[in-house]
């Protein structure tokens, strides 16, 4: 079996930043098992299968090395990228069905605008096994379903932070996204996810799901620039509105090839 395979720097508009995500169109759903292989074997934070439903639309999953994922922003963006790059996506608009139920992609400008559901974090207390996996004491903490919100006081803080990723990794619910003001943008982030295999993700789309929501209502505004401030890098543009979130960047085929199974 021979299967087409796109690596796409995600959130970037340059190979070598952003977030890596692999994209696999399909004809038809291959078996769990063996898409979790191929997840594992491609060895990026996430893979992305998707399978054409009609004009427009398609039907999409995300799989981590370890585990499928119910939402993924990065590799959606990538699927986007994909479709109307490389496979002559002829629809203005293109809606994926997920685990998180419909998913729309928008052409831009030059970029691409994913409309995704708002997930705004409750404020909680923060237990003593954060604040160790972290090292730091947050000044806000929230969660958001499976994610812990902790905000800093500072860019450089949220940059200059060595988790503990054993600690981290024992941690319920078990990701973690570090947030605080920007200085050339809104706001930056870092997020870590241990408990789906990936110890720090570079560009974290979904994160600002729960993001936008928190610095909306803290700036005041529903319009935001976001950057994430892993080795890699990348940057995002946000807006509020209502029960959805948009979320836009751009993004580069970094290879094309083929899987040989």
């Amino acid at each position: 079996m021979h299967l087409p395979f796109y690596w796409v720097d995600a959130f970037t508009d340059r190979v070598f930043a952003g977030n890596p995500a692999g994209v696999v169109p399909l004809e038809c759903w291959l078996p769990d098992e063996r898409m979790q292989q191929i997840a594992f074997e491609n060895g990026l934070s996430e893979t992305a299968f998707i399978v054409r439903t009609g004009p427009g639309c398609h039907d999409l999953r995300w799989f981590t090395p370890a585990i499928e994922v119910k939402l993924c922003g990065h590799a959606t963006l990538a699927s986007a990228h994909v479709l109307w790059s490389e496979l002559g996506e002829t629809a203005d608009r293109i809606t994926f069905a997920s685990r998180s139920g419909p998913l729309h992609v928008l052409r831009r400008g030059d970029g691409l605008e994913l409309d995704f559901p708002s997930q705004p974090a409750a404020p909680a207390a923060a237990p003593d096994a954060l604040v160790q996996a972290l090292g730091c004491r947050p000044e806000y903490v929230g969660l958001a379903g499976a994610r812990w919100l902790c905000v800093l006081t500072s860019a450089e803080e949220v940059r200059a932070l060595q988790p503990d990723h054993a600690r981290l990794a024992r941690l319920q619910p078990g990701r973690v996204i570090v947030s605080a003001p920007g200085a050339d943008c809104d706001f930056v982030s870092r997020f870590f996810a241990p408990d789906a295999g990936i110890p720090e993700d570079p560009v974290t789309g979904s994160a600002h799901c729960t993001l936008t929501p928190y610095w909306a209502q803290r700036l005041g505004r529903t319009q935001l620039h976001a950057r994430q401030v892993s080795r890699r890098g990348g940057e995002l543009w946000c807006e509020l509105r209502g029960d959805r979130v948009g979320i836009a960047g751009r993004a580069v085929t970094y290879l094309r090839g083929t899987l040989l199974l």
